[in-house]
Parts: C-alpha cells; structure tokens; sequence
C-alpha cells in the first residue's frame, strides 16, 4: 500500500510501515505548542523507529529538547530567507546506527573532491523534454525496472500524473521514441524552493550523465519559474548521484541516518542544496 501522506493538526507528514517511520514533511506554525507530542503519540502507536522531521531553525531548540538530533540544514530553504534543519529521533537505538559508515565516507569525500563543471552535451539520437500525461505509463515501467522499493509510489502511472497536476515537474531523455532516464522538481511554490528528485536511468544507458544534464534542465527551468533554493535528498552510498550534485555547484548539508526504503532497503541519505 505505501506510506501515507495525511495532516497532523496543520502540519503535513508522511508515515507508514515501508520506511518505519514518521517524516513531517512541512511543520505549521500553529502547530508548535502540540506537535512533539503529537508526533511521538503516532510514532507510539504504530511503533515507528523513527521520527524525522523538517523544521524552521528557530524551532530547533524546542525539537532537541525532546531528544532529536540535527541531521542536516538548508540555508534559505523557505523564500529564499528562513534556514531549515532536518532533524531525527530515534524511537529504536538501533535505527541511529550508521553500519556502513567507511563506505558513506568515501562516497561522500570523493563527491566533495569534484570540481563544479558545465552542463554536459546530450549525445546524438537524444533529446530531453518535459514528461506529459502521455508518458506516465513509460515513466512508470522504467521506475518499476529501477528501484524495489521507493518511499513513494512513482510505480503507479495514476500516481505519477495525479501528481503533475499539482505540483512535480518531470523531465525525461529519449533515444528516439524510447524513455531512457527521467527524474522530476518537486515545486513548492509557497517556500520559492524545489526538491530535484527521482533520477533513474535505465541499466543499458548509465554512464553518459544523463543525471547531470537532467539537472541542469531542471535548475535552468526551476530559476526560470521564480525558484530560489534547489535542495536533493540523494542515496548516501550511491557516488554517481552525489558527485552528480558536487559537479553542478551543490553544497553538502548532512546526512539523515537510516532514512528512507529506497531499492529494498533502509537507507541513509545525504541533503545537498543550492541557492539560485
């Protein structure tokens, strides 16, 4: 079924049994006085391991107080002013156990030794372009061949269009007819700031930065359309996708620990973000 997106008081969070855990994915100010306990009830009651939440830095203290940790912060997440963190509690001591912690650090020295680069050339007998309804089934098919398992339903064609309808842009590359990579700028149109998310690509194709020229598309248009903080939450293991943000100016903000079930698994993601 997958995790739920639903309000808690005014604030929108995500929870559900795929990642075990609760995500407020946009804190409400009129919320404050009740949603620490709020949110521990419900991670309580379902016995989530843990709770992550994305917070103006001014309510920060508040959030430690009750036992969370910051994981990561995004200066100018919100307007182009307001900085945000992100911040992790961990219902199971377990859960806060980073075990491939050599591994993470490499990847993560290695994509801050990169230098900032241009946008690559697209190869010849390729084109990219902004995905329409039209293409959701493809879009579908090729997610299903990529990930196992993704914190939200991007194998679900219905899922893919009801949510170009509010508020994600997707981008694809084409070799002739036939889709070959894709990812998507989730916009929130509010807070001036996108999330430059699901890149895949398929097995046959990778190694010709299809992800880097999708996110130079995507940067070009977003700043088009009035943006001001570009941010990722990329797979802290995978170097291509975290050297593909070094190389496109990206500054690394932090890592969220045993986050999100992304290809089967539980695992930690690393922030990177960027002020245009």
């Amino acid at each position: 079924m997958g995790d739920k997106v639903e309000f808690l008081g005014h604030s929108l969070i995500q929870h559900g049994k795929d990642n075990d855990r609760i995500y407020l994915m946009k804190y409400d100010y009129r919320d404050e006085t009740k949603i620490i306990d709020s949110l521990k009830d419900l991670a309580d009651k379902y016995s989530y391991s843990k709770i992550f939440a994305k917070v103006p830095l001014n309510k920060e203290s508040i959030f430690l107080t009750a036992g969370y940790t910051r994981e990561a912060k995004i200066p100018n997440y919100k307007s182009g002013e307001e900085d945000y963190v992100f911040l992790g509690k961990y219902m199971d001591h377990a859960r806060g156990l980073i075990n491939d912690s050599a591994l993470l650090d490499d990847v993560l020295a290695t994509a801050r030794s990169k230098a900032k680069v241009d946008p690559p050339p697209l190869e010849d007998g390729h084109v990219i372009k902004k995905l329409t309804k039209e293409d959701a089934p493809e879009m579908a098919g090729l997610y299903k061949r990529v990930f196992k398992t993704y914190p939200f339903p991007i194998h679900d064609a219905d899922y893919l269009i009801k949510t170009m309808e509010e508020n994600i842009h997707y981008y694809g590359i084409f070799q002739g007819k036939k889709l070959v990579a894709l990812s998507s700028s989730e916009t929130d149109p509010e807070y001036k700031n996108c999330e430059m998310t699901d890149f895949a690509t398929l097995p046959n194709y990778r190694g010709k930065k299809f992800a880097l020229v999708l996110l130079f598309e995507m940067e070009k248009s977003m700043k088009a359309l009035g943006f001001k903080t570009l941010y990722t939450i990329a797979r802290a293991k995978s170097h291509g996708m975290n050297a593909t943000f070094a190389k496109a100016g990206y500054a690394f903000g932090g890592m969220l620990i045993n986050n999100t079930n992304i290809s089967g698994d539980i695992e930690s993601m690393n922030v990177w973000y960027k002020i245009i």
